[in-house]
């Protein structure tokens, strides 16, 4: 299931004015209404698991361009129009906080109601667990995951689109997903494009990557044929390493000389902060073993088996064992505001407050060409040209 890509965003406070909500949920409902008559639901899931159409539309509807907000509100508002309207066949899933353990139930849901079929509600609830894991887990990027939603369709449309938080830097970051899940290796190289606001230098670790391939397979084997205890001893030897206490001879490349220590220390990552074992870090290998995973995937969806237990496997693979992994940060697109598109104004004024007057006349807009649809097939090839007339004026968002 390849990632679309994902967005830093700050952080903020405060909440959307009643009057508000109202109109970006009916420009929201007049913009998916119209994707829906004119492509088909997947198209709409597809639009919606790419960063950028995804932001044009949360600008589109009001909300602000580089707020965190723009995240939970805009699906929010999905939410309520997709829920609201069934037969557009479309359901949104999960939320924010305790609502994103909610898909599994929310998905029998939308299957009692018609909105999508039993196989699309089971991909779904796949989708869902293992996006989580691998953006939570598998990719430490500093940042932990509080809002996840997905999106399915009745069409067979899928998007999961997810946002972690990073406290000490005051950002969040947004992950999309576009299924279905792949049946092979589902969480490698899930990345097509990453748009950020900011690059750090290097991040803990990337077991999403290619380059992290064996490192991959190292995890797993190293978690599964070490006994606890000499495990927790290969830890506090990572650890000492890491911090210059012990000497790196048995870490070096065979390639270089003895002497050549300084020269070594450079392919040390410098993990923020210095680890620090889980509680219980010894149960939870001792479950591991009981369990005996043979894949990455399986190994992080063991109970309890989280970031804190993933960074101390890695740490004594690549420390201990010299296996390579990826510490650079997947983000590799930076974030332009103004390439979005801006309908009527947006809540914080940016480019201009938001105008009522324009949400009118854009709603009013998007409603008459699906109503002209509707009428035969020549009046809906005009509609559909108007359409496409109007998406290029506000810049080509598709």
């Amino acid at each position: 299931m390849p990632l679309s890509g994902a967005a830093d965003l700050p952080l903020h406070g405060g909440h959307v004015p009643p009057w508000l909500a109202r109109y970006m949920r009916r420009l929201a409902e007049a913009i998916v209404e119209a994707v829906v008559e004119f492509y088909s639901p997947r198209v709409l899931a597809e639009r919606l698991a790419d960063p950028v159409w995804f932001q044009a539309f949360n600008n589109a509807i009001g909300m602000d361009w580089d707020s965190s907000g723009s995240t939970t509100v805009t699906t929010g508002i999905l939410k309520q129009v997709a829920w609201s309207r069934p037969e557009l066949g479309i359901a949104v899933l999960g939320g924010k906080g305790a609502r994103s353990r909610l898909v599994p139930e929310e998905a029998r849901k939308a299957l009692e109601l018609g909105m999508i079929d039993e196989r699309w509600a089971d991909e779904a609830i796949a989708a869902s667990k293992i996006a989580a894991k691998t953006d939570n887990v598998l990719l430490g990027d500093g940042y932990s995951l509080y809002h996840h939603s997905v999106i399915v369709t009745v069409d067979g449309g899928l998007a999961v689109i997810q946002q972690g938080m990073n406290p000490a830097r005051r950002m969040a970051r947004r992950y999309h997903w576009l299924g279905p899940v792949k049946p092979v290796e589902p969480s490698l190289e899930p990345h097509r494009g990453i748009a950020s606001a900011s690059k750090e230098a290097s991040i803990d670790y990337d077991l999403t990557s290619r380059l992290s391939r064996e490192a991959r397979r190292a995890v797993v084997e190293i978690a599964v044929s070490t006994p606890p205890r000499a495990l927790l001893r290969d830890l506090s030897e990572a650890k000492r390493l890491l911090q210059g206490i012990a000497p790196l001879e048995r870490w070096l490349r065979p390639a270089q000389p003895r002497g050549g220590a300084p020269e070594a220390e450079k392919h040390i990552p410098y993990y923020r902060p210095p680890p620090r074992p889980p509680r219980g870090l010894e149960e939870i290998l001792r479950k591991i073993r009981d369990v005996n995973p043979s894949t990455i995937e399986e190994l992080v969806a063991i109970k309890g088996v989280g970031p804190s237990t993933l960074r101390s496997l890695v740490l004594v693979a690549e420390l201990v064992y010299g296996v390579p992994v990826s510490h650079r940060d997947p983000a590799n697109q930076p974030l332009d505001p103004f390439r979005y598109a801006y309908v009527a104004g947006g809540k914080d004024g940016v480019p201009f407050p938001f105008r009522r007057d324009y949400a009118e006349k854009a709603i009013e807009f998007l409603q008459d060409i699906v109503r002209q649809a509707r009428l035969g097939p020549g009046e809906r090839r005009r509609a559909l040209s108007r359409l496409k007339t109007l998406a290029t004026l506000l810049g080509g968002t598709g």
